[in-house]
């Protein structure tokens, strides 16, 4: 019996060091991901210039410098064809990576807000379309924030969060086509609102900063399912400071 017991004790010892060793690889993996070096923020992308009056577009990922069209009032109409996203699926059924995405260098020491008006072009087929806001340090460590048609036809408000794979959040429906969407960290956290009149402010979501020190940001349209969508955004802006009331946004 004694023996047996001895036996039965190894055994959950090795089950427990190897969930162990399981949960310390999970945590590893999330810190590399989330590693707040400079090397953090590698984009794929290419060099491209596209200088607005209170942002400049450096980095182009998927051709988004051929896509997105500045007008002379300094505004951008950003063109996507079918079938482009940006989302990393848990069950791996809807990955993709495809979207365009036009980023601006961004020093994530210092407190930074990106506002832009946004409207997309909503169709009874376009089914998330989206025009989105972008924080990005590489393809499995990012936020998009969209306004976006959901499955009902409704115009809502989401958020989404890459750390290896992708959460969907849906927030607000918003009645109208048009809505300005607001991204600002103090350093320590990120917060995104959205607001019908770029007064009063929304915040859908708060987390922690833990981005590399230096990463991007930028604009993107998304039609994941339709033929292609145009987004328009205007009054886009990116200043190296924050919001000072974090709940409302101002």
């Amino acid at each position: 019996m004694k023996s047996k017991f001895l036996i039965y004790c190894c055994i959950f010892e090795i089950i427990l060091l190897s969930g162990c060793n399981n949960s310390s690889k999970e945590n590893n993996t999330a810190e590399s991901i989330t590693s707040k070096t400079k090397d953090s923020a590698i984009v794929r992308g290419i060099p491209c210039d596209i200088k607005l009056d209170r942002i400049h577009f450096t980095k182009a990922i998927n051709g988004a410098d051929t896509l997105a069209k500045p007008d002379t009032k300094g505004n951008i109409l950003f063109h996507v064809g079918e079938k482009k996203d940006y989302f990393s699926d848990p069950n791996n059924k809807l990955s993709n990576n495809t979207a365009p995405i036009l980023l601006s260098k961004l020093d994530n020491t210092k407190p930074f807000t990106l506002i832009a008006k946004v409207s997309p072009e909503f169709t009874e087929s376009g089914l998330y379309n989206a025009g989105v806001l972008y924080l990005y340090a590489n393809d499995s460590f990012y936020q998009k924030f969209c306004f976006e048609q959901d499955e009902r036809g409704n115009h809502r408000i989401v958020t989404v969060r890459t750390i290896g794979t992708s959460d969907d959040n849906n927030h607000d429906v918003v009645q109208g086509k048009t809505v300005y969407m607001k991204i600002s960290s103090d350093t320590k956290t990120v917060a995104s609102y959205y607001s019908l009149d770029n007064k009063n402010w929304q915040m859908v979501r708060l987390y922690k900063n833990n981005y590399p020190s230096e990463i991007w940001t930028g604009i993107s349209a998304q039609c994941p399912v339709d033929k292609g969508t145009t987004s328009y955004f205007e009054d886009i802006s990116l200043e190296q400071k924050s919001v000072t009331d974090f709940r409302l946004g101002i």
